[in-house]
């Protein structure tokens, strides 16, 4: 019986859990004996001109090593990310501290590097910054506008356009509804913050980051320090959670090795936690315009999507996601006619990155308001519209509007299926006595049935290597690079169905460019169908190797043999066998295998989650009670694992749709810089979710599966919005913002 799909408990767990992980703060490396401590000087102003810097009263302080503002870096500025029309305007590049201006409270502007961290905190509020303040933009409305721009040589605060407009799409359509919706800006917050740490060792330096691909974090480095491969070593140890915002590398991890090298020490980074909420890469940002019709049959026969993207100060990743919303914009529906248009825009507020998802979950939030909307103003069930308008199962391989092709899908199977097992009619049927009681608690109902593109990076695919040590033991190296996904359980598991070994038997190592030269990373739910698909084939080729060994050693035919309990034997004949260890002990140039895997083009897994709320009508308060889901992921490995996910995922998006949201006043100054202000989900406002299984397994790669880790985010947001906004429609509320706060609703009901 094969070990792929049952309920195997993580292997990472008994270590984390007794002896605790060890992450960057942690590390007792020898090379990093004496770090020093590097402490940021971050900017008080949105936008501001810096006049003089004077750091002599820092320099005297105690425990001192040096202070180093942006005129003592030589190192280049880093450049725009990709935008969604090619480079954003070259001017848009990202000091690593801010030199002549700075462009959102948060920026660094100058390092202090101390003998403790203590030391740092003093030395950094001895630094006197003299700013002349310039206007703020904050609106992405004014941002457009082009009237303040942040950065006057590029001449726009546009970074990029991308698609276009058709309103002819909806001439001939009997119902046509348009709606402005916001997809409001949130911190990833992550329970470890940014931290890194830097040593060097003659012309080599080390790194070590709390990051999500360390290969790419090396190729970065080495272009920015103009330094060759050999000698830039990245290390990522355990990493305490991601989401997206800790891709790539941060200016304050590449100034540590300037730093490093300027005072002749190991130095270390740990950011706080108000830190962490200005200055770590926020997510979403978008402002959407949704344009939906058809006909009174609840046919939908035209949508369009306008994308305004808030960049942030910086073209980062933000620059791109908008390409991602206008791939699936069309989500999981036959519409004849779809247009999109994005354009993105610098603000003088925090860069915006990716976040669990990134624009996917925005396209999949437009659209299904976009359907409840539609299904409102035609009086029709919103389960029904949506039934009617899915792509059907023979529709697949499905070319979209968007561009993309799905590869596999059941979509209304998922939908009826959750529409079932939450007694959908019984749910309808207790609204509808509620509201005919006028009672002040009142229910709301939300679907959002979605697919989402999983490894779109797939054509740089990930490496793989499995090799029988000596004593029998394997050593499996992965290029993805895990932050409690748990690639160590699902990994080994792929290991031991091809080889017979046990899991205790069977070690995973990532994370460290020096023993993984080549490799991508965990970002965009890649890691199980490029990463698991390599190591599965690089385990299937030790195999054959081995098979290919035992035979000539038994001198027998290949055919004759079976792997049987870890042992190759003679079929019928068992006392005739070999061991793994003997095996690898006559392999004489070893027992290994390295496999670099691609997928021909993304798998899209899919969806449909049902929310249920209660809304106080008095107050506007919601109660969360119930999460009803299929998340249809293919093949599932380990269903311990896809639930861990799924659980996150659905908590982190409904997140969104209830609490989080960063805020900033006129003045770009942030209003909820720390957890006592930013709304943090917690277990006390989740209900138990009902998690409904569901395969269908693509074909493009050999394990049938597809992407699970965003999947939550993506179905859970949309849904939980549309059951609020349900909950209150018979009283004349037609849509409120995320996030769905008691005053936003309170609002809403004494608006409608």
């Amino acid at each position: 019986m094969s070990i792929l799909g049952t309920r195997v408990e993580r292997r990472e767990d008994p270590r984390l859990l007794t002896a605790g992980g060890t992450y960057v703060d942690d590390l007792r490396e020898p090379e990093l004996n004496g770090a020093l401590h590097v402490t940021f000087v971050r900017s008080p102003l949105a936008h501001a001109r810096i006049t003089e810097i004077d750091t002599e009263e820092a320099r005297a302080l105690p425990g001192v090593v040096g202070v180093f503002t942006g005129a003592d870096v030589d190192l280049p500025a880093f450049p725009p990310d990709s935008g969604i029309s090619g480079p954003p305007p070259a001017a848009m590049e990202r000091p690593h501290l801010a030199r002549d201006v700075v462009r959102y409270v948060g920026e660094p502007v100058a390092a202090v590097v101390t003998e403790t961290r203590a030391q740092g905190e003093d030395a950094a509020e001895a630094v006197s910054v003299d700013y002349d303040p310039l206007d703020a933009v904050v609106d992405v409305d004014d941002a457009l506008r082009d009237e303040v721009l942040l950065f006057p040589e590029a001449g726009t605060n546009v970074t990029g356009t991308s698609g276009e407009l058709d309103d002819s799409l909806f001439d001939d359509c009997e119902v046509v509804v348009r709606e402005q919706v916001e997809n409001q800006r949130v911190a990833a917050a992550p329970l470890e913050v940014r931290t890194a740490a830097c040593a060097w060792s003659g012309e080599k330096v080390t790194l070590w980051l709390s990051n999500q691909n360390a290969q790419s974090c090396r190729d970065a480095l080495m272009a920015n320090l103009g330094l060759p491969r050999e000698q830039v070593r990245v290390i990522t140890p355990d990493v305490g959670g991601g989401f997206g915002a800790k891709i790539g590398v941060e200016q304050e991890a590449a100034l540590l090795a300037f730093l490093a090298k300027r005072v002749e020490r190991p130095v270390k980074w740990v950011e706080n936690r108000s830190e962490n909420l200005v200055a770590m890469t926020h997510g979403r940002a978008q402002r959407h315009v949704v344009t939906i019709g058809g006909r009174r049959d609840g046919t939908v026969q035209a949508y369009q999507l306008d994308i305004v993207q808030d960049v942030g100060a910086y073209p980062r990743m933000g620059a791109f996601l908008p390409l991602f919303t206008r791939f699936m914009v069309s989500g999981v529906y036959d519409i004849p006619q779809v247009r999109s248009r994005a354009r993105a825009v610098v603000t003088n507020t925090t860069p915006i990155g990716a976040y669990r998802g990134a624009g996917r979950p925005e396209a999949t939030a437009a659209v299904e308001r976009a359907v409840d909307l539609f299904a409102a103003e035609i009086g029709m069930d919103p389960a029904e519209v949506r039934r009617r308008n899915l792509v059907r199962p023979e529709q697949f391989p499905y070319k979209t509007p968007g561009g993309m092709t799905y590869d596999t899908g059941e979509y209304v199977k998922g939908l009826d299926a959750v529409l079932e097992a939450a007694d959908y009619q019984a749910l309808r049927a207790e609204q509808a006595k509620r509201r005919a009681e006028g009672s002040t608690r009142q229910l709301g109902i939300g679907l959002a049935s979605y697919v989402e593109i999983t490894a779109p990076n797939n054509t740089e695919g990930e490496t793989g290597h499995v090799e029988i040590r000596p004593d029998g033991s394997v050593l499996v190296l992965t290029g993805s690079s895990p932050h409690g996904q748990g690639h160590w359980t699902s990994y080994a598991m792929l290991v031991s169905d091809q080889l017979g070994i046990d899991l205790d038997k069977i070690e995973v190592v990532h994370g460290d460019t020096d023993l993984i030269p080549e490799g991508v990373g965990t970002m965009g739910s890649r890691s199980l169908q490029l990463g698991g698909s390599a190591v599965h084939r690089a385990a299937v080729d030790v195999k054959d190797k081995a098979r290919k060994l035992a035979a000539e050693l038994i001198e027998i035919d290949e055919a004759d043999l079976e792997l049987a309990e870890g042992r190759w034997q003679v079929r019928g004949t068992p006392n005739v066998a070999l061991s793994w260890a003997e095996l690898a002990a006559k392999a004489e140039d070893g027992l290994a295998a390295d496999v670099h895997f691609t997928e021909d083009r993304p798998t899209f897994p899919f969806g449909s989650h049902l929310a249920v709320v209660e809304v106080d009508t008095e107050t506007g308060k919601v109660d969360y009670l119930r999460h009803v889901t299929v998340d249809d992921a293919g093949v599932i490995i380990n269903p311990v694992l896809t639930e861990g996910q799924r659980h996150g995922g659905i908590a982190q998006g409904a997140a969104q749709a209830l609490l989080e949201e960063v805020t900033y006043d006129a003045d770009g100054n942030p209003q909820n810089a720390n957890l006592a202000d930013y709304a943090f989900i917690t277990a006390a406002e989740l209900p138990s979710f009902e998690l409904l299984t569901m395969e269908t397994p693509t074909t493009l790669n050999p394990l049938g599966v597809k992407g699970i880790g965003e999947a939550g985010t993506i179905g859970s947001t949309p849904a939980v919005q549309n059951a609020v906004v349900d909950a209150v429609a018979h009283l004349g509320v037609r849509h409120i913002d995320m996030p769905t706060t008691p005053e936003r609703v309170w609002r809403a009901i004494n608006e409608a």
